[in-house]
């Protein structure tokens, strides 16, 4: 097996949004704002290589959105989905199976793109990965979380006939001997956390259970969040699990770190090394 940093580009997202109630005074120390409030964060997406399957984690944002829509995001960045699977000698097409933890526009946006008037998937191959559970709460969203849950994501991952749903077996899906997949009820329901057994260590993909190593802090939960207390019960969990087992974690938002462990500190749990996927 072989695990490879996919990176999407960048993007921006509201600070005060990302931390939460903790004030811009310690936020903006950890990921500095720029005039208008906005921090930059990474699209950071994993392939799994297992020597039978080319799995991909989340997709990004894709680029099949119109300027208004980018105006509020500002993708920029030298890195695309496309250029980072070349820089390791693959293709989309390569790709067997698209995992979404879930399907915030952010996470799936580059599973799908335009082909003239069509929307079809990017990912022509491969199987595309969601839960029951979660695709049902995407496709009837609740009026706060609606504008992540944008249809011309969704519609056409239905129509593909390529959908597959994780079924949830005592709070875990194991698709492989390597690969389980966690869930997370916290940030929006039934978020899928793949756990992957990679060189004798456990790596854990965060998604938006921990989007940063900024937001190890259990108070540190964002506004995004549709249950912020149970976020924070679940990186509690999680953080003292990942303490005890010496997890590796892998982060998806985090522009500067891609991987850390943890420790603990009289402040409680906190980032021990940091490091890339190259340097397991």
């Amino acid at each position: 097996m072989k695990l490879y940093s996919i990176n999407a580009g960048l993007f921006k997202l509201d600070g005060g949004a990302m931390f939460g109630v903790v004030p811009k005074s310690i936020w903006n120390k950890l990921n500095p704002a720029d005039e208008n409030n906005m921090c930059t964060w990474a699209l950071r997406c994993l392939l799994i290589d297992t020597g039978q399957r080319r799995i991909l984690v989340d997709t990004g944002m894709g680029d099949k959105q119109d300027p208004r829509f980018f105006s509020h995001y500002y993708l920029h960045g030298d890195d695309t989905l496309d250029g980072s699977l070349k820089k390791h000698g693959f293709t989309k097409d390569d790709i067997t199976d698209v995992f979404h933890t879930h399907l915030h526009f952010d996470h799936c946006g580059g599973t799908i793109v335009r082909e003239g008037e069509k929307l079809v998937p990017a990912f022509k191959n491969a199987n595309l990965w969601s839960n029951e559970n979660h695709w049902n709460w995407a496709i009837e969203p609740n009026d706060r979380e609606k504008a992540s849950f944008l249809k011309e994501n969704l519609l056409p991952i239905k129509d593909s006939g390529k959908l597959q749903f994780a079924e949830v077996d005592e709070g875990n899906f194991l698709f492989d001997e390597n690969i389980t997949l966690k869930f997370a009820y916290g940030h929006t329901q039934a978020m899928m956390l793949p756990v992957i057994k990679y060189k004798g260590r456990t790596v854990v993909y965060m998604a938006d259970l921990l989007p940063s190593a900024a937001h190890l802090p259990l108070p540190y939960v964002m506004g995004y969040d549709m249950f912020p207390l149970k976020t924070l019960h679940e990186k509690k969990a999680f953080l003292q699990e990942a303490l005890e087992k010496d997890y590796v974690l892998f982060f998806e938002h985090d522009a500067k770190t891609e991987c850390c462990t943890v420790q603990m500190t009289d402040k409680g749990i906190r980032v021990k090394e940091t490091f890339t996927l190259e340097d397991l």
